[in-house]
C-alpha cells in the first residue's frame, strides 16, 4: 500500500478550502475559505447568493458574465456573498481575531483564478481582525500577506 507523504499545515488548508468551495453556487467562479485558528478549523464559506435567495446555478444567468465584465468590477450587479464575507459571518467573533484565512478559487473552465481578496473583502477581514490571509494565485503559488497590505 502507498501511502503519500502527510501534507503540511497550509496544504492541507488550502485542499479543505478547495473542497468548500465546491459548495459554491456561481456559474463564473468557485472560491472557498476557511478561517483557522491554531491549526483548528472556525469557519468555512463559498461564494454565492444570500440565504433563500435564487442562485446563479439554479436561474443560469450570471449577470456579471452576461454583461463581459471583468474581474473585480461592477460587483452591485452579482448576487453573490464572497467566500471570505461568507466566513466571516459564520465564525464567532472572538475567535477570529488573529486568525489565518485560507482562499482558494476557479474559474469555470477550472483554471485557477486568484485568491487574492478584493477590496471589499480586505476590509471585513481586518475589522474581523484576522492576522493574515493565505491564497493560492493564478500560477498555483501561495502567497501569504496580511490583509491590511493587501494591494488591489
Amino acid at each position: 500500500m502507498d501511502i503519500s507523504p502527510r501534507p503540511e499545515w497550509t496544504d492541507y488548508f488550502l485542499d479543505i478550502a478547495k473542497a468548500v468551495g465546491r459548495r459554491s453556487t456561481c456559474l463564473r467562479r468557485q472560491y472557498g475559505a476557511i478561517i483557522v485558528k491554531d491549526h483548528i478549523i472556525i469557519s468555512t464559506g463559498y461564494n454565492g447568493a444570500p440565504r433563500g435567495e435564487s442562485n446563479c446555478i439554479d436561474t443560469g444567468i450570471c449577470e456579471r458574465e452576461r454583461c463581459n465584465v471583468p474581474k473585480g468590477e461592477r460587483y452591485e450587479l452579482c448576487v453573490a456573498v464572497h467566500a471570505e464575507q461568507n466566513a466571516i459571518i459564520n465564525a464567532d467573533p472572538v475567535k477570529m481575531k488573529g486568525a489565518t484565512i485560507y482562499i482558494v478559487g476557479y474559474n469555470s473552465d477550472g483554471t485557477l483564478a486568484s485568491g487574492q481578496p478584493c477590496l471589499l473583502c480586505r476590509r471585513m477581514l481586518c475589522n474581523a481582525m484576522v492576522e493574515k490571509a493565505i491564497y493560492l494565485d493564478t500560477d498555483g503559488s501561495i502567497i501569504e500577506v496580511a490583509p491590511k497590505d493587501i494591494k488591489n
